[in-house]
């Protein structure tokens, strides 16, 4: 049966707000441009706005955007997923392997004259992602329970390997091909820190969410009651950290336009190159699409908020590796909800799984 159908029948049930989503996320983006610009110190007081190094408002919007879809993923069924080398194995390469040697080339090859966002967009490439992929991945009817399970895994993998990949693709690597070198000087305990922040609280409060309202109500309640009333506010902490993220360096972005387009270049070629590739692998290797779906934005996505952290860190708010750090959401917003569009389209190149959990029918609400 052709899935044209199917697929009208899920915009059908979609609300105004969610039929429309990439208009609100782009007239997000503007909000938060246009504000950066037209508010003279509105950036640098959002700036100051921190909790130990984290900044505030976008820890709030990205716990408020992520609970809602962490607290749907059913956590007794994270077996499932913990055993399915087909999966574990090429997100693996992916992430850690593939991910930042491609972002190393790319930067290389159409930056070679421009050193600071250079090393910026090679940050970035490490920076795998643990956060706003959770909502694109639900977006796109990908597995949620997979989703929780790598994220967190590039969650341990980033608190471990951040630094010494930093050190071995800004200074050794370059060493040995007989290019420039540069330190990056980050320890472990900052990563830790992004990676609790971002991914734990919200992790945390979506398990405790089901685990207590399953407990008190029952499975039935909870999913058919208590899920869609929280569901929504994924979708206003997306809009609200995007609007805060683009609002602390909207004046940077828009000064800079030929900047700016020499940065997009490379993560474009970076974005369509993960995301295609780590679909046709998931194929290739028999995952459903669901399964896939996850595989390839949780390939494609990488952890902005570490990357502009590191980059101000180490370089300075001023400095060309934070611009390269903040074109990153810039890019990766409106490239990936483009791409939710292209996975919901690729659905019919897949074989149907034998039995869809019944979560997963409500995916493209976030």
């Amino acid at each position: 049966m052709s899935t044209a159908a199917p697929d009208r029948q899920v915009a059908g049930r979609l609300s105004f707000v969610d039929r429309y989503l990439a208009v609100w996320i782009l007239a997000a983006m503007a909000a938060g441009l246009g504000l950066g610009r037209l508010v003279p110190g509105l950036g640098d007081t959002l700036a100051k706005v921190t909790v130990t190094g984290v900044s505030l408002p976008i820890a709030l919007g990205l716990l408020v955007m992520m609970y809602p879809v962490l607290a749907k993923v059913r956590y007794d069924r994270l077996d499932t997923v913990t055993r399915d080398r087909r999966l574990l194995l090429p997100s693996l390469l992916l992430n850690w392997i593939i991910g930042p040697a491609l972002m190393f080339a790319l930067a290389w090859l159409l930056l070679p004259d421009l050193p600071a966002y250079r090393t910026g967009l090679i940050i970035v490439g490490l920076a795998r992602c643990i956060a706003m992929v959770i909502i694109w991945n639900d977006l796109a009817c990908g597995h949620r329970e997979a989703a929780a399970v790598l994220v967190a895994l590039n969650s341990v993998f980033q608190v471990i390997a951040f630094s010494a990949l930093g050190w071995f693709y800004l200074s050794v690597l370059p060493g040995w091909l007989g290019l420039e070198q540069t330190g990056l000087d980050v320890s472990v305990w900052e990563i830790a820190r992004s990676v609790l922040v971002f991914l734990g609280i919200p992790l945390a409060a979506g398990y405790l969410t089901r685990r207590i309202g399953e407990r008190t109500k029952g499975r039935t309640w909870y999913e058919a009651e208590l899920v869609p009333r929280i569901g929504p506010f994924a979708l206003y902490g997306l809009l609200f950290t995007i609007v805060i993220l683009f609002a602390l360096q909207g004046d940077a972005i828009t000064s800079r336009p030929l900047d700016v387009a020499r940065i997009a270049v490379p993560l474009l070629v970076y974005f369509a190159i993960m995301w295609a590739g780590s679909m046709f692998i998931g194929r290739v290797v028999g995952l459903d699409h669901p399964r896939a779906t996850t595989l390839a934005f949780t390939a494609a996505g990488n952890n902005f908020e570490l990357a502009i952290a590191v980059a101000i860190a180490t370089f300075g708010a001023s400095s060309g590796q934070a611009l390269a750090g903040v074109v990153g959401p810039l890019i990766e917003v409106p490239v990936l909800i483009g791409l939710v569009y292209v996975a919901l389209y690729a659905r019919r190149y897949f074989t149907a799984p034998a039995a869809t959990p019944a979560p997963q029918k409500d995916a493209a609400h976030a």
